[in-house]
């Protein structure tokens, strides 16, 4: 890192990311949900045919429509293509192939801003693209991305981090790093199918259904700041409540906003023990905190988003089959905004919300009714 080898400075490595307004995602989630009836839990894939790098790093249009094809039949899923002006172009030549209605298919090139862009493919549950611009903003915005390498290194410019998949072929030629193929062939591209596509898709597409947890006043007892063992007490039957959970095939994420951590009144080493504890004795499968100050207006703290991507990622959670449990309002504005179901428990700070889906009087009611939802018919 140039800062320690420059100037002595330590800094801890980041990864890209880009944030958003309320404003904007509220704007995507309603033209969305305007333009492709988004009712019922399907699958919106986001797809950039374009590349502006030149046609050696643009996988074909019509591969690209056999792969919309297969996300609507197979998935029952929703296509939106993205591109600037200039690629509008390839945008239309992929409708041009398509032989079902708009409803299914919203075509975005050329019609957003880079804001608006962003703000779109944030809402999408996986993105597939060419090596390209928006593949970056993709993974920085922590959706589960499929890139297509042709001739450029996937190992130099391919995206990064947990729910992320490249696709290339090892051929002689490639990578070759040019715009253009010099030997007319483009076997790099050619070679690649859209069911090889398809496969990376389902394999990065989440299929995890997951309860999110909510840690004190949800699971434990709510003490103020919680900064002593000795004063951590798990409700009653929380263990053989989430273990019906856990029988019932959902995964168990806790997530805490934690703002002691900034007041100076909790550790975050005990934060993070006390996580640990509650993880191996309820048999919850990873755990998330925030230790941001309120007025720090960062991007984990709850109801923002930005700890549910992660987990997304990390543990392929289809967030729209998935619920968050809590005992605050901010908890039941996360499971909105997230397009998850709310269940509020009456054992903490607020009794009732207009954004829950249901009220429960503790945990093993927000249980029967999880389970009573995912019955069978």
């Amino acid at each position: 890192n140039l800062l320690d080898k420059s100037l002595n400075i330590s800094a801890e490595d980041t990864e890209p990311r880009i944030y958003l307004s309320q404003a904007e995602t509220n704007d995507a989630k309603a033209l969305l949900s305007k333009e492709l009836g988004l009712t019922s839990g399907r699958p919106v894939i986001g797809i950039n045919p374009g590349a502006a790098y030149g046609s050696a790093k643009r996988w074909m249009p019509e591969r690209f429509a056999e792969l919309a094809k297969k996300i609507v039949d197979e998935l029952d899923g929703r296509v939106v293509l993205f591109g600037n002006p200039a690629e509008a172009e390839i945008a239309g030549n992929i409708i041009s192939r398509l032989t079902f209605s708009g409803s299914y298919c919203l075509n975005m090139a050329g019609k957003t801003d880079l804001r608006q862009l962003a703000a779109l493919i944030s809402e999408c549950d996986a993105f597939i693209t060419n090596d390209s611009g928006p593949m970056h903003m993709a993974s920085a915005l922590l959706v589960p991305t499929v890139a297509i390498f042709g001739s450029t290194d996937r190992t130099k410019t391919g995206p990064f981090g947990e729910g992320c998949r490249t696709v290339s072929k090892d051929l002689a030629c490639s990578p070759c790093l040019e715009r253009e193929c010099p030997e007319g062939h483009l076997k790099c591209m050619t070679a690649i199918t859209a069911e090889d596509i398809f496969e990376a898709l389902k394999d990065v597409l989440p299929k995890e259904k997951a309860v999110f947890l909510d840690r004190d006043g949800t699971v434990i007892e709510d003490a103020g700041y919680l900064n002593s063992f000795s004063n951590l007490r798990i409700f009653d039957h929380a263990v053989a409540d989430l273990e019906k959970l856990k029988h019932a095939g959902f995964k168990l994420i806790g997530i805490t906003n934690q703002s002691g951590i900034a007041r100076g009144l909790v550790s975050e080493d005990f934060v993070r023990a006390s996580n640990a504890y509650l993880k191996k004795t309820l048999g919850i499968d990873d755990f998330y905190f925030c230790p941001h100050h309120p007025d720090d207006d960062c991007r984990c703290r709850k109801p923002k988003t930005l700890l549910l991507r992660r987990a997304r990622l990390k543990h392929n959670i289809d967030l729209k089959h998935s619920y968050v449990v809590g005992d605050k309002i901010a908890d039941m504005l996360l499971a909105k905004e997230a397009g998850a179901k709310g269940v509020l428990v009456q054992t903490g700070q607020d009794m009732n919300s207009e954004a829950a889906d249901f009220v429960a009087k503790n945990l093993n009611k927000a249980v029967d009714w999880i389970l009573q939802e995912n019955r069978e018919p």
